[in-house]
C-alpha cells in the first residue's frame, strides 16, 4: 500500500512527521508500509522497555482479555492487586493508585502533595520544581514543567510552580516560603537533554525537604522501571522519597501509569481521585509480566552491563568525531555533539539502506539514546557502526 493511500489528513496535525506508516516491530526493529525495517533506539520514547511486542506482553494480553478487561475502578480486580503489591514490595512505598498516562500520574502527585498541605501544612500549595524539567502536558503539568516557551502556549499558567535550578541546593532553598508544599523533579532530566542530578544534590535535598517537612516527589515516568540500571532511579542516590509517579516502561508500550506515597501521605479520601479505565485489569496484567521480566535473576546486572558498554562507546565515537562527551544514566543516554546537527542525524538515519537507524534529537546539539532494556550488545554495535557512518557524512558535508 502506497503512503498516499493512507488518509493521513484524518488525524489532528500535532508535529511534523515522515512520510512513513510503521505496520510491524519485533524487539529492537519495526517495519514501515514498504518492508523496510529500522533499528529503534526510540522505542516509543523509553516506554517499549522490552522493545516491541515482547512474547510475555502478549501472552499477558491475551490471557487476561478472555478472563477480565475493564470491572470499573468502584470494584477490586486481581491484577491491580497483584502489581501494586510488586510494586510496594520493591521500593519505599505503600500505596498505589494507577493511572493512564506520566502526565494524569503527575496530576495526581501534585493534587496529592496540595491536599496533604492542606491538613498538614496550613493550605501550603507550592511545588517547587526546575528549569528544563518536563512533567506532561496537562494544564498543570505544562505549568510544572520548566521548558522553555510552554509559559505562554496555553496562557495563563496554574499558579503554584517556582523553578529551581537543578543540582543547585541553594536555589531550591531560597525559594521555600511557608506557601511550599513539595519539590518535585526528574532524576534524569529526559527532555530537558539527559541531564542526571547527582547524588550529592539529591541527598542534599532529601535532607533540606525533610528540614523544612515538606514533600519530595520523584517523576520517574522516564527514569523507572530499570531505564537507569537501578528499578527505580531515586535508588542510584540511596534516599527515600515520599511521592514516586510511574510510566512509560511500566506497560512495556500500553497505557499504564502510576502513583506510588508512603503510608503518611495517602490522604485522599472518596471523591478526590479517579479515572475511568485506571487499574483496568487487562492492563495491569501487562504490567505484571513486564515487572517479572525485571526482576528476573540477572536482568538488572545486563542493563548495567549494556549501559556501561555503551557509554564507553559513544565517548569513542565522541573523540573520533571531536564532539563534546556523553552523559546519563543507564540506558538513557545522550550524546553531546557540540553543533545543531541533530536533526540531520535523525533525518539520515532514517534514510539509511538497506535499513534505516531511528535517532532522537531532543535538543538541537543532542542525541537521546533509550533502546529496549534487553537490547543485545550486537545490537548496540551495530547502531554505533551506523551512527559512526552518519557522522563522518555530516561532518563531510559541513567542511564543505
Amino acid at each position: 500500500m502506497e503512503f498516499s493511500q493512507y488518509n493521513v489528513n484524518a488525524l489532528m496535525y500535532i508535529t511534523p512527521r515522515p512520510e512513513l506508516v510503521f505496520t510491524e516491530g519485533s524487539g529492537m526493529w519495526m517495519s514501515d508500509h514498504n518492508g523496510k525495517r529500522y533499528l529503534d533506539f526510540l522505542q516509543g520514547w523509553a516506554v517499549n522497555c522490552l522493545g516491541h511486542s515482547p512474547q510475555c506482553i502478549q501472552d499477558a494480553l491475551i490471557t487476561q482479555s478472555k478472563k477480565l478487561i475493564n470491572p470499573s475502578p468502584a470494584f477490586y480486580n486481581a491484577p491491580a492487586i497483584e502489581l501494586a503489591s510488586m510494586l510496594t514490595a520493591n521500593s519505599c512505598f505503600d500505596r498505589v493508585f494507577f493511572t493512564n498516562s506520566g502526565a494524569e500520574a503527575n496530576e495526581g502527585a501534585i493534587k496529592l502533595a496540595r491536599k496533604w498541605g492542606q491538613l498538614n501544612k496550613a493550605g501550603a500549595y507550592e511545588i517547587i520544581t526546575f528549569d528544563h524539567g518536563f512533567h506532561g502536558r496537562t494544564l498543570a503539568t505544562m505549568s510544572a514543567s520548566g521548558k522553555p516557551g510552554w509559559d505562554t502556549i496555553f496562557a495563563p499558567q496554574v499558579t503554584g510552580f517556582p523553578k529551581a535550578d537543578l543540582n543547585d541546593i541553594a536555589s531550591v532553598e531560597q525559594l521555600i516560603t511557608d506557601k511550599t508544599v513539595a519539590v518535585m523533579l526528574e532524576p534524569v532530566q529526559g527532555e530537558g537533554g539527559v541531564l542526571p542530578a547527582s547524588r550529592e544534590f539529591m541527598q542534599a535535598l532529601r535532607a533540606l525537604t525533610k528540614k523544612h517537612n515538606i514533600l519530595l516527589i520523584v517523576d520517574e515516568v522516564q527514569t523507572g522501571m530499570g531505564r537507569t540500571g537501578e528499578l527505580f532511579a531515586y535508588q542510584l542516590s540511596e534516599i527515600e522519597p515520599d511521592i514516586m509517579t510511574l510510566g512509560k516502561g511500566i506497560g512495556g508500550g500500553v497505557p499504564l501509569a502510576a502513583l506510588l506515597c508512603r503510608e503518611a501521605v495517602a490522604c485522599f479520601v472518596p471523591g478526590d481521585q479517579g479515572g475511568t479505565y485506571n487499574g483496568n485489569p487487562l492492563i495491569t496484567a501487562v504490567g505484571i509480566a513486564v515487572l517479572k521480566e525485571l526482576l528476573a535473576p540477572g536482568f538488572m546486572a545486563s542493563v548495567k552491563e549494556k549501559s556501561d558498554y555503551l557509554s564507553k562507546a559513544l565517548l569513542k565515537l565522541s573523540e573520533k568525531h571531536g564532539l563534546q562527551g556523553e552523559r546519563g544514566e543507564g540506558l538513557l543516554r545522550a550524546l553531546k555533539l557540540g553543533s545543531d546537527i541533530g536533526a540531520k542525524l535523525v533525518e539520515a538515519g532514517r534514510d539509511m539502506q538497506p535499513f534505516g537507524v531511528l535517532l532522537n534529537s531532543p535538543r538541537p546539539d543532542l542525541l537521546r539514546f533509550m533502546p529496549a532494556l534487553n537490547v543485545s550488545i550486537e545490537e548496540l554495535d551495530l547502531m554505533l557502526g551506523m551512527l559512526d557512518s552518519l557522522l563522518t557524512q555530516i561532518m563531510t558535508q559541513i567542511k564543505k
